[in-house]
């Protein structure tokens, strides 16, 4: 059972939640949906992959169950493991109870903690499995993610092999801070998300932010343009553009001079090295 009708239902579905999504991003949503395929989205850091994944569950109505990648992950923070304290206390209650009846006990859905991979695929309801920043990850988590998005199973050797009765639809993130393997691209279609253009961005703030007047929005998007070109040690992201338009607008403020960026531009560069260029090149006068 897929989850969108057409490209142009993917585009109206996500537009309704906020995501302003354009003709590459609204076709392979949709075909990712289709043909029942993982959705390799990959990009800056900032570019709203995290909220395609949010945002296709929400128009979609589905669940969202999130395994978020990082150096040391393991199959059991991301795939299931056994609860080794509640299956102690078992072990101590049965005291000289046959050990091939413990043993079968412990070792039962009961002691089972299911992790995002395992969740995702036991959900009947519609479900989006988001794998999120995989180029973290190490080498051997792109090994599990083989197996798992092959065949939409999993085998637990005390229990036997879980089957999906419903495929998530499944999208992995990538930063690109490292190649991902072939074989990994090879399952998944592939979407590059980069910074939207002025003019999308800008229409993206007015949904966002409604309450913004269009030329401070305006205003706004090409001064976080002029900044994304700084060598900056991270560049604002789409959402720190939102985040600059709220607080604009919790300031009272319909205009952005010189003296507003300087008092507001900690709320879109989190660095000072990166406060610093930004003054600089922007030609504002440090503040004392």
């Amino acid at each position: 059972m897929t989850l969108f009708a057409s490209p142009e239902d993917v585009r109206e579905r996500l537009a309704a939640t906020g995501y302003l999504a354009d003709d590459a991003i609204a076709t392979t949503v949709f075909l990712a949906d289709a043909l029942g395929k993982p959705l390799l989205v990959e990009g800056p850091a900032g570019t709203g992959k995290t909220e395609l994944a949010k945002a296709v569950a929400t128009a979609a109505d589905a669940g969202l169950v999130r395994l978020q990648c990082y150096e040391g992950l393991d199959e059991a923070r991301a795939l299931y493991e056994w609860n080794y304290r509640k299956q102690l206390l078992r072990i101590q209650a049965a005291g000289e109870q046959a050990w091939e009846e413990t043993h079968d006990d412990i070792f039962s859905e009961e002691f089972l903690l299911s992790r995002p991979l395992l969740t995702a695929i036991r959900r009947t309801e519609p479900t989006v499995l988001l794998v999120d920043e995989t180029d973290k990850a190490d080498v051997e988590v792109e090994g599990l993610l083989l197996e798992v998005l092959s065949d939409f199973q999993v085998t637990v050797p005390e229990l036997g092999t879980i089957e999906a009765t419903r495929k998530p639809f499944v999208v992995l993130t990538s930063n690109a801070t490292r190649e991902l393997s072939e074989a990994l691209k090879r399952r998944c279609l592939f979407l590059h998300v980069d910074y939207p253009d002025a003019e999308r961005e800008k229409q993206i703030v007015l949904t966002r932010v409604p309450e913004v007047v269009e030329a401070l929005a305006e205003a706004l998007v090409r001064t976080i343009r002029t900044l994304r070109a700084l060598e900056l040690k991270k560049a604002p992201s789409i959402a720190e553009s939102i985040d600059w338009a709220r607080t604009l607008v919790a300031l009272g403020l319909d205009t952005l001079d010189e003296a507003t960026v300087q008092q507001t531009l900690g709320v879109v560069l989190k660095h000072n090295s990166d406060h610093t260029r930004a003054i600089k090149e922007l030609g504002l006068e440090p503040q004392g």
